[in-house]
């Protein structure tokens, strides 16, 4: 009898495993609506099944849906109170919406969301993703409701005993928010040392850019280029060329390969890359050749404002 109920449940098993794998893989696809409606049918049958209820959270967190995604990962946090990624995904959910409500209502969440994470680091002395948050919350915070540099670094530090790369990010982090360009650069130049991963030399490259520093810019994603060959790193070389005016034929030469060797994966939509190369020619003073590609890029996306002020512009 045993035997032949195991048989005649398999079906349901595989089935409700199905919806979990289908759910899956509309997140993997970014199709987080679909991935919601699968989901939502599903945690109503199983409102037990944890994997589900995370799944829940992560695709209403995508759609930015922050409080159906906080009331998820509260569940989780109530039913496993010693999972550290549980506290982690809540407090991340939680610190989405302070940004995104009025500054009293903020306020009101500031003690929640820094025991989320407190709780997540003490659970689990490895979690860097925890250990970033941290580093973040204590440089954004106002020093009165309890922001701290030294709280800050404090992580960074634990973040440097894990990972390096991580370390390194982190402190570049601290001291270009707190405005000291010069120690920042030095720690991101050593995270493309240690790590040398396309982050890392991002990170360099906007900071650079944030400074005003459009050449080193440039230099630092040519370099990144080189080692990793990603096209979408071209798109960002004719992008920094193109908003600050300075190397413009590179810029120019990276654009439109940025177009011939296109494909869905580098992200920008040419249109973007068209409207780039428009400024390039508007700063050589060549008016035919810049109308020619902001008109390129408005009949690919014709809804984008910045466009037609620049054409209109011209």
């Amino acid at each position: 009898m045993r035997i032949l109920f195991v048989f005649l449940l398999f079906p349901l098993l595989s089935f409700t495993q199905q919806s979990l794998d289908k759910a899956e893989a509309y997140l993997l696809q970014k199709k987080y609506a679909k991935a919601e409606q699968v989901l939502a049918v599903y945690v109503s049958e199983n409102p037990k099944n944890e994997k589900a209820i995370e799944l829940f959270g992560d695709a209403f967190g995508y759609q930015k849906k922050w409080d159906d995604a906080i009331t998820q990962y509260k569940k989780l946090v109530d039913v496993k109170p010693l999972e550290a990624n549980y506290h982690y995904k809540y407090g991340g959910a939680l610190g989405m919406k302070a940004l995104q409500v009025n500054k009293i209502m903020a306020l009101t969440l500031i003690g929640d969301i820094k025991e989320a994470f407190l709780t997540a680091a003490k659970l689990d002395v490895k979690h860097i993703e925890t250990r970033w948050a941290l580093v973040e919350l204590y440089m954004q915070l106002p020093g009165i409701i309890g922001g701290s540099q030294s709280k800050s670094m404090q992580y960074a530090n634990e973040l440097e005993a894990l990972s390096k790369v991580d370390g390194y990010l982190a402190k570049g982090y601290i001291y270009e928010y707190d405005a000291q360009p010069e120690r920042a650069e030095k720690y991101y130049k050593q995270a493309i040392t240690e790590g040398g991963s396309l982050t890392c030399y991002e990170k360099l490259s906007s900071f650079y850019e944030s400074n005003k520093e459009p050449e080193k810019a440039i230099h630092t994603i040519v370099e990144s280029e080189e080692k990793h060959k990603r096209n979408a790193l071209h798109y960002q070389i004719g992008k920094v060329a193109a908003e600050y005016n300075v190397q413009l034929q590179k810029g120019e030469q990276c654009l439109q390969k940025y177009i011939k060797n296109y494909s869905a994966e580098d992200g920008v939509p040419v249109a973007w890359a068209n409207y780039r190369l428009a400024q390039i020619y508007k700063h050589s003073q060549n008016k035919e050749k810049a109308l020619k590609y902001i008109d390129l890029a408005i009949l690919e996306l014709p809804k984008i404002k910045v466009f037609k002020e620049f054409k209109e512009g011209l």
